[in-house]
């Protein structure tokens, strides 16, 4: 694994970020906090949560594992045989969860609303918001099965070492689901009423299947040639579906957590489902930009490296990625944290979305901000069981964590009566826990990879952390006391101005302090600037 690479994959992925919060802005803009745009996010929760588990989670990572590990133990003719056999596996698999899917959409949508309808003040719903959310559920069933197949081709271009063209690919899904969505909701519904989220719905498929087919001239290009194989008898087959067993539960836990707390924000009250969705996706962003950009690059690393056993090489493959999200993404949780309002007023207030919108989805922002750099380092840490064949560990410790985000959710919405922000911390609170338990046991599996190091590298981030966060600080009490006074040229222009200023300090002080990562990064920005 290399910075460079890593660095690469991270530009591809922040295109597909920054398109995915245009769409969020649009939605915001189109439908603020309403209980329509509720049943949009509550219904796309249950195809989001399958592409996590089956998808871009446990398959993904299963198939990579096993797949490099063919290409370079049995060759490239073997390998790609694999690959026909999964891909077929998962077209006939996935096509009949989506048809049970569609069948049962009104039992899902009646589970997820369950919750709602329990405690002392149960939430009361509109017929016609079960009805809208029933049929986006509906409507939105295939892209499963698309973003399945996508997942598998990423996979097989990741360990051939492309990495560029996969992480692209991304922003057709929000290209196709934007432009698709937005014509065909407004043919549907001119004033952008309830039915027009159908048209969102039906691009959200639209987007699956963009994603899915720009990767096919890289595909060829590697070698792949598809042809239908049902002979699933096979040991790469055995071993992929037995690492996706446990995969299932393990690499998708906060995932699941978010649907467990939109299950409980759906009773909070009306726009909680909403502004904890604007919030995630503001999230998301350094996750997917350094997180998963980093984790890419990692995975078919260790999985090399763990070819015959734990070779020497695991060890500070695991500890770079580790350090090097540490290194980006601390940074983005104390500007989340520290600028959640002026960020959300920027990005959302417009049109439907009022500060009263601004005010509960910044409140989130600040909870799920507080776990973001264990968030981010479970996308490198987890894979790395799956590595070297200890799978079981992140499974049992993802269901020890679902247990610990439910007690909490329980605890501070039926008990405590706290709002949504409250249900941001508890993800927070599941992923850290989640984090240090599974660092700790891939110490006593891989021996020490660096723990002094890593320790020693977090303290000098926080010291430039600690500067950088001064400067936000007095942002806040000097130029955004209140935003709303503020033009939007005003509170952008101020936003961008301080998110320069505290990066330059942040960087600077990292470099003062001999920080390796930031010497490679000021480098290569020196380099490619000459």
């Amino acid at each position: 694994m290399s910075a460079k690479s890593t660095w690469k994959v991270s530009a591809a992925v922040m295109a597909s970020r920054v398109l995915g919060l245009l769409r969020e802005m649009m939605f915001a803009g189109l439908f603020g906090g309403s209980k329509w745009m509720d049943c949009f996010y509550l219904a796309f929760k249950v195809p989001n949560l399958l592409r996590d588990l089956f998808a871009e989670g446990a398959l993904s990572q299963a198939f990579v594992t096993t797949f490099s590990k063919s290409l370079k133990s049995d060759g490239e003719e073997r390998a790609w045989q694999l690959a026909n056999k999964m891909v077929t596996l998962a077209a006939v698999f996935m096509s009949v969860v989506t048809l049970i899917g569609i069948g049962v959409a009104p039992w899902i949508v009646d589970f997820l609303t369950s919750l709602s309808r329990m405690g002392a003040t149960p939430r009361v719903y509109d017929p016609a918001e079960i009805d809208l959310t029933v049929l986006m559920v509906r409507v939105m069933y295939p892209f499963i099965l698309l973003v399945s197949l996508s997942a598998l081709v990423m996979g097989m271009l990741n360990a051939k070492n492309v990495f560029g063209i996969p992480a692209l690919s991304s922003c057709f899904f929000n290209l196709g689901s934007m432009i698709g969505g937005a014509g065909i909701g407004y043919w549907m519904d001119p004033e952008w009423g309830p039915r027009s989220l159908v048209g969102f719905a039906i691009g959200v498929v639209i987007g699956g299947l963009a994603q899915l087919t720009c990767q096919f001239p890289a595909l060829w290009k590697a070698g792949f040639r598809f042809a239908g194989d049902f002979q699933w008898r096979d040991p790469g087959v055995k071993k992929i579906l037995n690492l996706m067993g446990p995969a299932v539960i393990a690499a998708s836990v906060v995932q699941v957590n978010v649907v467990v707390n939109a299950m409980f924000a759906y009773g909070v009250g009306e726009g909680a489902v909403s502004w904890l969705s604007y919030a995630f996706r503001l999230m998301q962003l350094p996750i997917g930009v350094f997180g998963v950009a980093v984790a890419t690059v990692t995975l078919p690393a260790l999985s090399r490296a763990a070819v015959h056993g734990i070779g020497e090489e695991f060890r500070p493959t695991l500890a770079k990625g580790l350090r090097l999200v540490f290194f980006l993404v601390i940074p983005s949780m104390l500007g989340l944290v520290f600028l959640a309002e002026p960020i959300v007023s920027v990005l959302y207030e417009r049109g439907a979305f009022d500060p009263a919108d601004r005010a509960m989805t910044a409140g989130a922002l600040r909870a799920y901000g507080y776990g973001l750099v264990c968030y981010a380092s479970l996308k490198v840490l987890q894979p790395a069981f799956y590595a070297i064949d200890k799978r079981w560990i992140p499974m049992i410790v993802s269901i020890c964590a679902l247990f610990v985000n439910l007690g909490f959710n329980w605890f501070f919405v039926f008990v405590m009566k706290w709002g949504h922000e409250a249900l941001a911390l508890t993800t927070s609170i599941t992923a850290s826990v989640n984090f240090l338990v599974l660092f700790v046991a891939m110490r006593r599996f891989a021996g020490d990879f660096g723990t002094a190091g890593l320790l020693g590298l977090l303290g000098k981030l926080a010291l430039a952390g600690a500067v950088m966060s001064a400067v936000c600080v007095a942002a806040n009490v000097w130029f955004f006391r209140d935003p709303a006074h503020l033009s939007w040229v005003m509170r952008a222009g101020g936003l961008a101005v301080t998110v320069g200023l505290a990066a330059v300090v942040y960087f600077a002080v990292a470099k003062l302090l001999r920080v390796q990562e930031a010497s490679e990064a000021i480098g290569m920005v020196t380099r490619r600037l000459k």
